[in-house]
């Protein structure tokens, strides 16, 4: 099988290598071939795939309609993408041009959930400005003042399996866990004590928010102006899910009239051009984004929440073995259709 991967980074090349050659000890190698490019999977690129059969995308690759019937004229009979999400793939296209889907489901839900919980600590003990004092030798407390987490309610919007391992890291914490999702599972609520609310109520009584439902047309902008203005003035949001969850530029609103305390972000909605990128040099034209980063009360990252040793040996191993699956003509259980 040959693989271009797209929007490749050096851990992305380190760990697929690794993998491909069958890991530490070497017992179980694949021996694909493998085609490590820099840049994304768009209109532009897609002819590059000609002479593959399979394509590796993340999560900022663009994978329309349009790029799909490019990548089936290449002869491209599968998109291996290494992640969970799946919002960037026209899946009735793909359907349409014969061309298979396959994913990560679950590489490492405690990376994500954790990194939530350092966002969220970071956020609300304000540790980058701290940080940033005492670099300085200025060790001034003024202005750094926090709340304790424990007796607070934490609402987890999306009960999946970074919801849930999220869920139990604030239960740690001492806080009350409610939630919502469309597909409760209240199997899971009883034996971990959290409480299943409407939409609405979630909204309005979490004092931190924490999202983690995938991106769909009923999510898109689920977090917007209205629900914002139904949050406690002092109530923090936590989003390591995707962007889009957010309507940003109800975000800056709600954020300069005080209507939320405050946002720890991994994703941004519109993250494809600036994330995974050096631009500290160059000047940024995304004003919603810009406007973001001058708040003290938000802290954003560059999407690394999955980017640990574990999830990287998981996403490369479970994206090798969906490729194994659909070359032998097996069963390909993390299909997307």
């Amino acid at each position: 099988m040959k693989i271009a991967f797209f929007d490749t980074r050096s851990y992305d090349k380190a760990s697929f290598t690794k993998a491909n050659q069958g890991g530490a000890d070497g017992s179980h190698p694949y021996n694909y071939e493998i085609d490590f490019r820099d840049f994304k999977l768009n209109e532009n690129t897609a002819m590059t795939a000609q002479g593959f059969d399979v394509v590796c995308v993340f999560v900022n690759d663009v994978v329309n309609a349009e790029v799909i019937d490019v990548l089936k004229k290449c002869g491209i009979k599968l998109i291996a993408l290494r992640c969970a999400g799946f919002n960037n793939v026209d899946l009735k296209a793909a359907a349409a041009a014969g061309i298979k889907v396959v994913r990560v489901p679950a590489y490492s839900p405690y990376a994500v959930a954790e990194h939530g919980a350092a966002l969220l600590l970071s956020l609300t003990r304000h540790i980058p400005q701290a940080y940033l004092r005492t670099k300085t030798a200025n060790f001034n407390i003024d202005g750094l003042t926090g709340r304790d987490l424990h007796g607070l309610t934490a609402g987890i919007l999306g009960t999946g399996k970074i919801g849930q391992i999220m869920a139990g890291i604030l239960k740690g914490f001492g806080m009350k866990i409610i939630a919502y999702d469309p597909f409760p599972n209240e199997k899971w609520a009883g034996e971990t004590g959290a409480t299943y609310v409407s939409k609405d109520e979630i909204f309005r009584q979490s004092d931190v928010l924490s999202l983690h439902c995938p991106l769909t047309e009923e999510t898109k902008h689920i977090v917007n102006h209205d629900t914002m203005k139904m949050m406690k003035q002092d109530a923090v949001i936590i989003n390591t899910g995707r962007g889009a969850l957010i309507d940003s530029k109800a975000l800056v609103h709600a954020l300069k009239h005080g209507h939320i305390g405050g946002i720890g972000m991994d994703v941004y909605e519109e993250e494809s051009k600036y994330f995974f990128s050096d631009w500290s040099t160059d000047i940024m034209t995304d004003d919603v984004l810009a406007r973001l980063l001058t708040f003290p009360n938000v802290i954003i990252t560059g999407h690394q929440a999955f980017l640990t040793t574990n999830a990287l040996k998981n996403l490369a191993d479970t994206t090798l073995e969906n490729i194994k699956a659909f070359a032998g003509g097996e069963e390909l259980v993390n299909e997307v259709k």
